[in-house]
C-alpha cells in the first residue's frame, strides 16, 4: 500500500474567521491584477460530479476577479487528453494549474515545463502518490482515498448479514489511475478487518473492471449478478453503482438484497438511496474541490501565502440523510 503524503501543515478544516478572511480579500480583487487561472480534469462534461467542481471553481474565479477556464476531455478518463489540454495551457502561462493527477508519470514533463515558468501548480480531486509530481506540485485538495476506502468498506460490511457466506464484488472502475486503486485498496482493508473479525464465515471477494460508464457498470455488474446470483454486496469506486441499482430495481429484485456503497453524491446517487438500493455513499466535497484552489491561488499571488493542502473528508452518507442533501444536489454544490 503505497500511502498519501500530507504535510503536517495540511489543513482539514477552515474556520470561520479564516474564510471571512478569504472574502474579505476578495472584495477588494478588484483592486489586484486579474489572476489567470486553468483548471485541467481528467473527466468528461457528462460527468455529472465534475459539474459540481466547475461549479465551486467558477464561483471562486467570481469572487476574486480571476479569470478562469475550466477544460474538460472528450473521453472520459483519457489521459492523453488531458496531457495535451494541460500542454495547451502552460503554454499561455496563467498565475496558476489546478489539474487531477490520476497518474504518477504521464504529467511529469509538463508540470516541469509549469514549474519553470513560475505557474503555482495544485493538485485537486486526485493526487499523485509517488515520484516527482509530488514536488512539482504546490498542494493537493481533495480525498484522502485510502482511509475513505476503508471508512467504506467497514461501514457497508457491517450490514451484511449475520449468518451464511458472503460472496462480494469490487468494482475497480479505473484500473491503473490513482484514484480508483487507492479507493479498492481501501475498501479491501475494511473487507479484511471483517473478515478478521469473522473467521468463522465464509468471504468471497472478486475485482473487476467496474468502468467509468452508467451503462458501462450496469451491463459488466448486471452480468456478474447473473453469473452470481448469490452476490452480498457490490462496492464501486465512484458514482456509478447506480446503474447497478437501476438494474436491480428493473428486475424486480428487492432493496438490500445486494447491498451497494459507493463515492459521491450525484443525483442519480440519492434517487436510488432514496428507494432503498444503495446503503452506504462517502462524499468529498466536489464544491469545495473547486472553490478553494482557487482561493489558495489568489493568496500565493497577492498575500505570498504557500499553498497548503486540504482534505475535503469522508463524510458517510446514508439513505435518512438523501433528503437533506437533495436542495444541495439540485444547486449543483452537491
Amino acid at each position: 500500500m503505497i500511502p498519501l503524503r500530507f504535510p503536517r501543515s495540511s489543513v482539514r478544516v477552515l474556520g470561520v474567521g479564516a474564510l471571512a478572511f478569504l472574502f474579505m480579500l476578495a472584495g477588494s480583487a478588484a483592486a489586484a491584477d486579474a489572476l489567470n487561472i486553468v483548471f485541467t480534469c481528467h473527466s468528461a462534461t457528462t460527468n455529472s460530479f465534475w459539474q459540481a467542481v466547475k461549479l465551486g471553481f467558477d464561483d471562486a474565479c467570481a469572487k476574486v476577479g480571476a479569470k478562469g477556464q475550466f477544460i474538460f476531455v472528450q473521453t472520459e478518463g483519457s489521459i492523453e487528453q488531458q496531457v495535451a489540454n494541460m500542454q495547451a495551457a502552460v503554454a499561455r502561462k496563467p498565475d496558476a494549474l489546478i489539474t487531477s493527477l490520476v497518474d504518477n508519470n504521464a504529467f511529469v514533463g509538463v508540470l516541469k515545463d509549469a514549474k519553470a515558468k513560475g505557474i503555482t501548480i495544485i493538485s485537486s480531486n486526485v493526487d499523485a502518490t509517488a515520484g516527482p509530481e509530488l514536488e512539482l506540485r504546490d498542494a493537493f485538495i481533495g480525498q484522502n482515498f485510502i482511509p475513505a476506502g476503508t471508512n467504506l468498506g467497514k461501514r457497508l460490511s457491517a450490514l451484511f448479514p449475520k449468518e451464511g457466506a458472503i460472496h462480494v464484488l469490487v468494482g475497480v472502475s479505473a484500473p491503473g489511475q490513482n484514484w480508483a486503486e487507492q479507493r479498492a485498496q481501501g475498501v479491501m482493508n475494511g473487507l479484511e478487518a471483517f473478515k478478521k473479525a469473522n473467521p468463522d464465515r465464509q468471504v468471497t471477494i472478486e475485482k473487476i473492471d467496474s468502468g467509468t460508464d452508467l451503462a458501462t457498470v450496469s451491463d459488466r455488474v448486471g452480468a456478474y449478478l447473473n453469473a452470481h446470483p448469490d452476490t452480498t454486496a457490490y462496492f464501486d469506486m465512484g458514482f456509478w453503482h447506480a446503474g447497478v441499482a437501476k438494474v436491480l430495481k428493473d428486475r424486480n429484485i428487492a432493496p438490500g438484497k445486494v447491498l451497494l456503497g459507493g463515492f459521491d453524491l450525484v443525483p442519480q446517487v440519492l434517487e436510488m438511496m432514496k428507494a432503498g438500493y444503495i446503503q452506504v455513499e462517502i462524499d468529498q466535497q466536489p464544491y469545495e474541490q473547486g472553490f478553494m484552489p482557487v482561493m489558495e491561488a489568489y493568496l500565493k499571488k497577492n498575500i505570498g501565502l504557500a499553498p497548503a493542502d486540504i482534505d475535503t473528508g469522508e463524510a458517510v452518507i446514508t439513505p435518512d440523510q438523501a433528503d437533506s442533501i437533495m436542495a444541495l444536489s439540485k444547486q449543483g454544490k452537491r
